[in-house]
């Protein structure tokens, strides 16, 4: 191989690893708990390239409203799931769109875009 074609090379390899680390890696460590106001914990999530945060706790047994504030226009970021709780909520562009659900049992929940590539988790404890 010549030079020039390593460099083409490596500079691929290191976008790959950018991309996967923007996605799976880079927000992992923001965590907010949720707020309890008027019986309902409260988080509002902002969408843009990603969530922030992209880690709520919130209280088992106690209802959770998850506020998502869309703040951009790209498809990938048009839809919101929850696996585990059975949901799948479509997401206008530069509005916000409240999810409600009742988490009945400790644990880690993960939540997508519908594409599956915007991830984020909710950890519900005792």
């Amino acid at each position: 191989m010549r030079m020039d074609e390593w460099v083409v090379l490596a500079a691929g390899i290191a976008g790959v690893g950018w991309v996967n680390w923007y996605f799976f890696v880079a927000r992992a460590g923001t965590v907010n708990a949720a707020s309890a106001a008027g019986g309902v914990q409260e988080v509002t999530i902002r969408v843009r390239g990603g969530y922030d945060p992209a880690r709520v706790t919130a209280r088992k047994g106690v209802p959770l409203r998850l506020v998502f504030d869309r703040r951009e226009t790209s498809s990938c970021s048009e839809e919101i799931v929850f696996p585990a709780f059975g949901i799948r909520r479509y997401l206008p562009a530069h509005e916000s769109t409240a999810v409600e659900l009742k988490p009945e049992e400790a644990g880690s929940y993960e939540f997508t875009c519908g594409m599956g590539m915007l991830r984020g988790k909710l950890i519900v404890e005792e």
